[in-house]
């Protein structure tokens, strides 16, 4: 058919599943102190007029945080192109406002693979955009959403929730939709949901969704193509990495250099319990059911009762026939490698009364949302408890007291020990994750319909729920990027990208090292990308790395895609010359040389390599010098900038200085890490520094020639 660019495999994809915005420095004073006719810059960050587009699960359009509660919320953007569609229960007369001003669904594609969609009695599912799932609505919440008072989650987490840019516009692109506990989506439904969205006139893509490695070529996955289009409309696009243990290299996914790819972390939020008459320490945190058990004025004591007693595994099939009525059960992760969630449902199942879960201190994240009270211990707090129980073994209860919020006890951020680490799999030499956000623990709106553990034996409603998963992190760096989109509109999707990883911070709040949840190391780039995101600070960077789209051009072209498979990915725009479409001769190059604001090196031999950069002044002053300020080689790497100084002048906003690096030591494929920072004395502008030193068989091959030499 005429208009057909590209035909491929049509593929399932899955979803990654308010203090926040308060421990980013995004306060609520900023936002309260205003008056209606003096609209400053800053008023202007929190996202005025921006229109942020979010794919996901739907919407549940009477949540409070998609009202119209800002006083400076004006007409729709006259740039707006979309529709607010009927479908089951969803009355766009009803559901559309100033706020949530546009919501569309796909099923196409979702049917295509799984058959007609059931919207039966029992099934939950709407066939249009309101949500059932929950997972959208949390994240549309979390990026956009409008100023609530008093928000909590059974209490707990209470405070004012609201989205990172409460005053920007948000339309709903419904592209996964509820098999089971999990989402499935699409790619026939993402692609034309990209379409859609950019015709519509959006500013900023969030996608919270993405599919495990083996990662498929770019010309082959909707997400990519889709984000190639946003990028050369000027439209930001912000992905997760995907929740598949950070322990493990080269599982971060969504990887493509023109949109962002993010990781998650803490925040400084816990929620501790007490055992017996004191804290064991304010790490113990509680997972909570029933209010009616939990939340009360008193104590909830129950008989104690060990499963070492009966079982060495807490795991559904060991506990066949048994039960545990009344009873509180401790169990250790280390025991049959259950994980918590395997333990709550076996105890369920044993119609226990609560849960005491020891896992590592490292691992342990507190939902809040489980379906019998949960007490999460580290492994060695659980195994002094267990000592204490063989020493009195006729304990009759123990006492779990109410759950309380903590906030600033605890260092944080933490990197989330799911959150998926680089470097990428299919291109090793951009830095991927890009930044990393809050992603843990994330209290935003839910659908008061759908249980808040999506278990058919919870029968709990809630307005609020807490989730945890780069999901989370995601709908963080979209909300900011919708600020620094209203307080710079010309910005590329490039330079709003480089100010956000040009900013970040790499120190927790005791200004520490960042250490990884899962292992206790101190993180590297990929672990968190450039670092843990810092909204004011991006705002204004000092100086970006800017992209246009024939960089990307040129990136595709040096991994070895051919002009056919270019035409599959670029789009077509009017006023693009066609040959944009051709690749220089000589291809297959190293991507070290594109601007990006980090520096990977994937293969450093014996000799020297120098790579370019360029960078732009975007500071007030057009007459301003930067010095290269800090210089951190990575291990066994010499590393000199040249020049030290750069001088911009309203005549030169852009300047460029190059790197080189020789290796000073003899290693067989490893990777260290360093950074560049350049200063004007306010700004500092820090680009990480990731080199894989590979020259063991050159050396190897150098000593042999030599020793051959010498025995003649």
């Amino acid at each position: 058919m005429e208009g057909v660019i590209s035909v491929f495999e049509d593929r399932t994809l899955k979803l990654h599943t308010t203090r926040s915005w308060d421990f980013l420095g995004l306060t609520l004073n900023d936002i309260d102190h205003h008056h209606e006719h003096e609209v400053t810059p800053l008023q202007l960050a929190y996202g005025n007029d921006i229109i942020v587009g979010v794919l996901d699960t739907g919407i549940w359009p009477e949540s409070e945080s998609f009202q119209e509660n800002e006083p400076c919320l004006g007409p729709i953007p006259s740039s707006w192109k979309g529709k607010c569609v009927e479908g089951q229960e969803f009355d766009p007369k009803k559901a559309c406002n100033r706020k949530l001003i546009g919501a569309r669904y796909y099923l196409k594609g979702f049917e295509q693979m799984f058959g007609p969609l059931n919207t039966s009695t029992g099934s939950h599912e709407y066939r249009s955009p309101r949500d059932y799932l929950g997972h959208g609505t949390h994240t549309a919440s979390t990026a956009v959403g409008s100023i609530v008072r008093n928000a909590s989650f059974l209490g707990l987490g209470r405070g004012t929730a609201r989205g990172g840019a409460p005053r920007a516009r948000l339309a709903v692109y419904k592209v996964c939709w509820g098999r089971g506990l999990e989402g499935k989506c699409s790619e026939a439904d993402i692609l034309a949901a990209f379409d859609e969205a950019l015709h519509d006139g959006v500013h900023v893509i969030s996608v919270s969704l993405g599919e495990p490695p083996p990662l498929r070529p770019f010309f082959v996955s909707s997400a990519d193509i889709g984000s190639f289009h946003a990028m050369q409309r000027g439209v930001s696009v912000v992905f997760s990495a995907g929740n598949d243990d950070s322990s493990q290299p080269s599982v971060v996914e969504n990887v493509a250099p023109w949109s962002i790819c993010v990781a998650a972390t803490s925040i400084d939020r816990t929620f501790p319990t007490q055992i017996g008459e004191s804290f064991i320490t304010t790490e113990i945190r509680a997972r909570l059911a029933d209010a009616s058990t939990y939340f009360f004025n008193g104590f909830l004591s129950l008989p104690f009762f060990s499963v070492h007693h009966v079982c060495r595994v807490c795991k559904m099939e060991s506990w066949n026939g048994k039960v545990a009525t009344g009873k509180v059960v401790i169990c250790f992760s280390t025991r049959g490698r259950a994980n918590c969630a395997e333990a709550a449902a076996a105890l369920k199942n044993a119609n226990a009364s609560g849960l005491i879960f020891a896992e590592p201190m490292t691992l342990q994240i507190p939902e809040l949302v489980d379906v019998i009270p949960i007490v999460l211990l580290d492994i060695a707090q659980g195994t002094q408890l267990q000592y204490y129980l063989a020493q009195f073994p006729k304990l009759p209860i123990v006492q779990l007291k109410p759950t309380k919020t903590s906030i600033g006890k605890t260092p944080a951020p933490v990197v989330a020990y799911f959150s998926s680490r680089g470097p990428s799999s299919i291109s090793p030499d951009i830095l991927k994750p890009d930044i990393t956000a809050p992603g843990t623990s994330i209290l935003a709106a839910w659908p008061p319909s759908t249980p808040p553990t999506l278990y058919p034996a919870d029968h709990r409603s809630v307005n609020w729920n807490f989730q945890s998963g780069t999901s989370m992190s995601c709908p963080h760096v979209s909300g900011v990027v919708a600020l620094i989109k209203s307080a710079h509109p010309s910005w590329s999707p490039a330079a709003i990208r480089s100010a956000l990883m040009t900013t970040a911070f790499t120190r927790d709040t005791t200004h520490d090292s960042i250490l990884v949840g899962g292992s206790m190391k101190v993180s590297d780039p990929f672990d968190m990308g450039s670092g843990h995101i810092n909204p004011i600070k991006a705002m204004d960077p000092g100086l970006v790395y800017d992209l246009k789209p024939n960089d990307y051009i040129l990136f595709l072209c040096n991994i070895g895609y051919t002009q056919e498979k270019l035409q599959k990915i670029v789009l077509s725009l009017p006023e693009t010359n066609k040959t944009i479409f051709s690749c220089p001769q000589q291809t297959h190059k190293p991507n070290t040389h594109i601007n990006y604001p980090s520096i990977t090196v994937t293969n450093l031999q014996s000799s020297m390599l120098t790579v370019k950069r360029t960078v732009k002044n975007v500071g007030e002053k057009r007459n301003v010098v930067y010095f290269c300020t800090t210089i951190v080689e990575p291990d066994g790497v010499e590393v000199v900038v040249w020049p030290r100084v750069l001088f911009f002048s309203p005549y030169r906003e852009e300047l460029s200085f190059y790197v080189t690096l020789k290796p000073v030591k003899v290693s067989q494929g490893r990777y260290d890490f360093g950074e560049i920072v350049w200063s004007d004395g306010f700004h500092h502008v820090r680009s990480p520094l990731v080199v894989f030193v590979n020259n063991t068989v050159i050396m190897d091959h150098h000593h042999s020639q030599s020793a051959t030499h010498t025995s003649f």
